[in-house]
């Protein structure tokens, strides 16, 4: 709109926006000031002659009408019959319409986008409404310029887009309707509060003033005066932005915990449990006998958050669960929000009441066993159908409760701690990970500065055990220096005897036995990450992360790969392959994505994975166990769509599957305790291409673009990248094959 009418008329413009860091569901306030003179206002907007609001949930999170000029305009997006606007308005919300006597529109922009063939995007449609409600532009003129517009940003992708964009212009004004606006207040619900009354003091008064957009309002004596932050708190934002949310089907479903391990937020879980639990579940909780003879006697339910959700359907395309009456259903299907989200909210808060299953007795390597155990990375600001998040969430959930993470600057930095809430949480226990951010550059030295802590850390713990196993018991001293903790049986008898270690230690007057109290959980294995995306791990990080794979300590490194740098908008990395389009790479890009997989197998000792969930869930999860387990450093590479591809992001996963039936992205793991056995450490886990590199490629923007731009460039990129598929299947199924253990006789 600003770009409109600043370059297109005479009038100038001033934009002022303030935003938040959300990828989905995200805030933003645009401040926008028009007029026939140079505007030279240097502050925010305080008396609006127009407001609107694109989101219905914010009128009940945010005093937007507090800025609100007399006679004001505002114009409500609602996702109902218009005619139902006012009655579902908070109380508060009608009184302000009422007293600073604004004029009230609603449009269901989604039910126009739906319409007019332009899926979720509202954007078009709320311009031309803001056009046709403000007067800065006769009406006629504005929505030619807005085509106009349409045409220059749409026109490459062809005919069809820029025709759909026109028709939802022409349907917004017809579908936008003046609410009559009674004397008095009538509605009966009123503005909840911004978190829960259960919340912990700090959030309800720190955090969530955050969260109402009055942080300025909050005195310096209300920071923590150490600058920490407490995390487990994104479960209190209840974003309430899905529009859709899965429905479960318990009659369906086969429990096989796909739709929670693709779910990129957390918002949708399985439990185990007694059945005697039931009965205080509310009248509308669903549940089924659990499958299995190891679960014989349990209770099985698949319960989603309503208002954490993101409805981005990618649970519902990955259950493989179909209604054999009505083949179009699945065990989960998308419903619309709204009349499920009392009963819901009232179910998860019930399903998060339910005990967790003991992990001990889980078979962590399957899909169902890991699916079991409690994210504790839940609710983040990622993008609806993000393909980085369900691999952060995974390590939660197999070693959540015992990691310390050391995360580079990008897109899991900034939903993984973004102010004022953080989606790290912690289980029952009060346990969970420890997690910190440094630099863009640095995050594999930062982690190897965590692994060289607590390996000194631990050092130091065992001498003093020795030197106090008079006072402790030599019992005690000799199972915690000689602890298995290969599993998570091991790892909580060791937990058992750090509490009895610091029980017989306090009240000791010996220095040494303050020290080893204050040590005593370094004795239990941590599990140490470097956490980052491609344009750290390929690019401008890569020399630490070299330097610290070669130096053998144990420290496990999970590479989110987007192939290209999402974060800052789309710029080309090392990771980038050859033919896609991306910023600094226009034309294409001309050379080979760099293998850092490859590089980091001829060390020989670092235990090296290629994954994608999408394409094999159990071979992820396989590979994320025997990385953690290996002590010594470890490299995973994950396959992570993006928006930057240019895809549908519910279909994130299909483009998964391509890329590995392709050979573009073949799916291995390096174990080098194999080679100690004399067996060839390099399993190939996925088969050989049985696709073309184009049959994936063509179906993202950001390869096909290249196609209608410069069609003869497109054509030899992607020959050259079907030549490069070709050769490095051969090369790593040579490698695969090779033979250990058959030792040439030594000459003589």
């Amino acid at each position: 709109s600003i770009k409109i009418i600043g370059e297109e008329t005479d009038n100038f413009a001033q934009g002022y926006f303030v935003y938040d860091s959300k990828k989905a569901g995200a805030v933003t306030v645009s401040h926008l000031r028009f007029g026939p003179r140079p505007i030279r206002s240097t502050y925010l907007i305080s008396q609006a002659s127009f407001i609107a609001c694109h989101q219905f949930p914010f009128v009940e999170k945010y005093d937007m009408l507090s800025a609100a000029a007399p006679g004001a305009t505002f114009l409500l997006n609602v996702p109902f019959d218009t005619s139902e606007a006012w009655d579902k308005l908070p109380r508060e919300v009608q009184k302000q319409i009422i007293d600073r006597k604004l004029k009230f529109y609603a449009i269901n922009a989604y039910e126009v986008a739906k319409k007019t063939g332009m899926g979720g995007r509202i954007n078009t449609i709320m311009q031309t409404c803001f056009f046709a409600l403000s007067g800065v532009l006769p009406r006629d003129e504005a929505i030619a310029k807005i085509k106009e517009t349409i045409k220059k940003t749409y026109g490459r992708k062809g005919d069809d887009v820029v025709k759909m964009n026109y028709h939802a212009v022409d349907q917004a004004v017809a579908n936008m309707h003046e609410i009559p606006v009674p004397a008095q207040p009538t509605s009966k619900t009123t503005m909840p509060p911004t978190v829960s009354d259960k919340a912990p003091e700090f959030v309800r008064t720190v955090t969530a003033t955050i969260m109402a957009g009055r942080g300025d309002d909050l005195p310096v004596s209300a920071m923590p005066a150490d600058g920490t932050w407490p995390t487990a708190t994104t479960q209190w934002e209840k974003r309430n932005i899905a529009l859709e949310i899965p429905e479960w089907d318990p009659a369906v479903c086969i429990q096989c915990g796909k739709c929670s391990i693709a779910c990129p937020h957390a918002a949708i879980r399985a439990k185990l449990y007694d059945p005697a639990l039931l009965a205080k579940a509310p009248k509308t909780f669903k549940s089924v006998d659990a499958k299995g003879k190891e679960f014989e006697g349990h209770k099985w339910t698949i319960q989603i958050a309503p208002e954490d959700c993101t409805g981005c359907g990618v649970c519902v395309h990955a259950c493989p669960a179909k209604n054999k009456t009505e083949p179009s259903r699945k065990a989960i299907n998308m419903t619309f929000q709204p009349p499920l989200r009392e009963q819901e909210r009232e179910n998860y808060e019930f399903f998060l009441s339910i005990p967790d299953y003991d992990r001990s007795k889980l078979k962590l390597t399957t899909i169902k066993g890991s699916q079991l155990c409690r994210p504790l990375f839940e609710y983040s600001g990622a993008c609806a159908g993000c393909g980085e998040t369900p691999y952060v969430k995974l390590l939660s959930q197999l070693f959540g409760d015992r990691a310390v993470i050391g995360n580079a600057t990008g897109c899991s930095s900034i939903y993984g701690g973004n102010l004022p809430t953080t989606p790290y949480t912690v289980n029952a226990d009060g346990r969970g990970p420890a997690w910190n951010n440094s630099l863009f550059e640095d995050a594999a030295e930062f982690s190897f500065g965590f692994r060289l802590t607590l390996d000194k850390q631990a050092e130091f713990a065992r001498e003093l055990l020795k030197e106090l196993s008079g006072t402790i018991g030599d019992n005690l001293v000799t199972a915690l220096l000689n602890a298995d903790q290969s599993t998570e049986a091991g790892i909580a008898e060791q937990r058992a005897r750090a509490a009895e270690l610091k029980g017989k230690l306090a009240g000791s007057k010996d220095a040494r036995a303050a020290q080893l109290a204050s040590l005593a959980d370094v004795l239990v294995r941590k599990s140490v990450w470097a956490l980052g995306g491609d344009g750290w791990a390929y690019d401008i990080g890569y020399g630490g992360l070299d330097h610290v794979l070669a130096s053998g300590r144990n420290l496990n490194v999970l590479v989110l790969d987007t192939q290209v740098y999402s974060n800052t908008g789309g710029q080309c990395s090392k990771a980038t392959p050859i033919g896609a389009v991306a910023k600094f790479a226009a034309g294409g890009k001309p050379i080979a994505k760099k293998d850092l997989g490859m590089i980091a197998m001829s060390y020989g000792n670092i235990y090296v994975a290629q994954v994608a969930m999408g394409s094999s869930d159990a071979q992820t999860v396989r590979a994320f166990i025997e990385a953690e387990s290996y002590d010594g450093p470890s490299l995973l590479i994950a396959y992570s769509h993006c928006i930057a591809h240019g895809i549908d992001m519910t279909t994130g996963f299909d483009q998964q599957k391509a890329a590995v039936a392709s050979g573009a992205w073949p799916l291995y793991r390096f174990d080098p305790r194999l080679a100690e056995q004399g067996k060839n450490p390099l399993q190939l886990d996925s088969k050989e291409p049985s696709i073309s590199f184009t049959d994936y490629a063509y179906q993202e923007t950001r390869f096909k673009m290249l196609t209608k731009a410069n069609p003869e460039a497109a054509k030899a990129l992607a020959e050259q990248a079907q030549k490069n598929v070709v050769s490095k299947w051969h090369l790593i199924r040579q490698m695969a094959e090779i033979r250990y253990g058959d030792a040439p006789s030594a000459a003589k």
